[in-house]
């Protein structure tokens, strides 16, 4: 899933209003904890976190922001985040100023998760941002490290979770590992079952032709 659009959201200070995710972990928590510190004035700001960036626009009141692969650079989610804005405020316009949590999530979810998809996927979607005049400014729009804007105690958390995360798949690992250990150890022993087995039935044949059935050799 590299190289792509992960997750987006449009709110209103931090009154989340719509968001969409193709991602499990804590993009979300992240994004909300960024919409805490966010000045409500209009800016565009990048924030790095691991292998992911979080590309922030806020225009006339209203927050757009996404989540994409460092690798997918800044130009065209940038791009994406003005066709969002266009989109909503062309559907909702002052309306948004007074909406309430998650009140255009039904619709406009489905618009952010098209758009994700055309501007991840869809080769146009680069061509398109050219023509609006290529996003040169994104050169310019700060790029901050995300722990930076984060308290100390929000960064401790945010370590806690991966950290959690780690040990659940280590956890994982070692259950899968023990499952494995076990299915190995019972196959063994029916190999030497059946091998002891074969043995028994090969010495019965043997001491049977030698003995007669009854196995009587010391008997006339």
């Amino acid at each position: 899933m590299s190289s792509k659009i992960l997750f987006s959201l449009v709110s209103r200070a931090k009154v989340v209003l719509a968001e969409y995710s193709c991602v499990s972990g804590n993009a979300i928590t992240i994004a909300h904890r960024i919409l805490d510190k966010l000045p409500q004035v209009d800016t565009r700001v990048s924030y790095t976190q691991d292998r992911h960036m979080y590309h922030v626009l806020v225009s006339d009141g209203i927050t757009f922001l996404c989540m994409s692969e460092e690798g997918f650079g800044r130009k065209i989610p940038y791009a994406f985040l003005e066709d969002v804005k266009n989109k909503f405020f062309e559907t909702y316009g002052n309306a948004a100023l007074n909406a309430v949590s998650y009140e255009y999530n039904t619709e406009f979810s489905r618009v952010l998760q098209q758009q994700m998809d055309y501007f991840s996927n869809d080769p146009n979607a680069d061509a398109v941002t050219r023509v609006r005049g290529g996003m040169a400014e994104v050169k310019h729009i700060m790029i901050e490290n995300i722990e930076k804007v984060l308290e100390r105690g929000e960064r401790i958390e945010l370590l806690v979770d991966k950290t959690d995360h780690l040990s659940s798949e280590a956890f994982i690992f070692r259950k899968e590992a023990r499952k494995l250990k076990n299915k190995m150890w019972w196959k063994n022993v029916k190999m030497i079952v059946l091998i002891v087995v074969l043995l028994l039935v090969v010495l019965y044949i043997v001491l049977a032709l030698s003995c007669g059935p009854a196995l009587r050799c010391g008997k006339k």
